[in-house]
């Protein structure tokens, strides 16, 4: 039997109780109301409210621009939209690196601003303070290991990470540090399969991948990439499910034919 079947609210407790059961985490970004309400409707465990915004919402090319703000906007249109699953919101750049006291307050501000149920930031050892932080006051952390597009600049590429034995061994060595920080999840993007393999079964609380194979405990995307919004995002991970570019540009398309030649509106559609 499912757990996710079984329970009328996804919580953290929920996601431990899959890992424990083996049953898969399925996971996926969105940014407003009317998507928030398909995924939901559709079964999913989990939504992020990614700082993707940045990118797939927003026109930026890093993750970087956004504020907490605006952060807060997405993750209000998203709650409203949602009944079931969890909803996971990215504290955005700059509002948790710092020092622990800004961190707890950028976190405070999302839980009570939007109705949220956890945060989500990037980070091992150097984050670990805010962490402890922000889960001493009752919020529920998600961890990011691995490539952290927030650091996108001192890495230089979106390279695959970890593929070095050295830091392949910081990232396990952070991935327990998040656990025992308190963290009841892990993202782990971009790594190489058998170390996810390696670190997920290492931890007692859940690790969701993102181009880091099938042996993690669930598995995200970015929902504008599995759609076929975004055209140009193609990485080898990626499974698109749909193409809604081609077919809300095709619809596009004949909307504006039939005004053009006065097809639209008919006498069935005028009052």
């Amino acid at each position: 039997m499912s757990i996710n079947k079984e329970v009328k609210r996804i919580t953290t407790n929920t996601l431990m109780m899959m890992k424990q059961a083996g049953e898969k985490i399925s996971m996926l970004t969105a940014y407003d109301y009317s998507f928030a309400r398909i995924i939901d409707s559709a079964g999913i465990d989990v939504i992020l409210v990614g700082d993707s915004a940045s990118n797939v919402m927003a026109g930026h090319e890093t993750t970087l621009p956004i504020t907490l703000d605006q952060m807060i906007y997405h993750a209000s249109s998203v709650i409203r939209g949602v009944q079931r699953c969890l909803v996971v919101v990215d504290l955005p750049f700059g509002t948790y690196q710092s020092n622990s006291e800004i961190a707890l307050a950028s976190a405070v501000r999302i839980m009570k601003e939007t109705g949220a149920h956890a945060i989500k930031l990037e980070g091992g050892e150097e984050a670990i303070e805010s962490i402890k932080k922000i889960v001493s006051a009752g919020i529920p952390v998600m961890g990011h290991l691995g490539l952290t597009p927030q650091s996108i600049y001192k890495f230089g590429t979106y390279a695959v990470r970890a593929k070095e034995e050295t830091e392949a061994e910081k990232l396990k060595a952070d991935a327990k540090l998040l656990e025992e920080a308190g963290c009841f999840a892990t993202v782990l993007e971009k790594i190489p399969a058998q170390l996810a393999k390696e670190v997920t079964e290492s931890l007692h609380m859940p690790v969701i991948g993102i181009g880091a194979g099938k042996y993690c405990d669930g598995q995200v995307l970015v929902m504008h990439d599995m759609l076929g919004i975004n055209t140009e995002f193609k990485p080898k991970f990626l499974r698109q499910y749909l193409n809604i570019f081609d077919q809300a540009t095709e619809a596009v398309k004949s909307y504006v034919n039939d005004v053009k030649t006065n097809d639209f509106p008919n006498e069935k559609e005028q009052y």
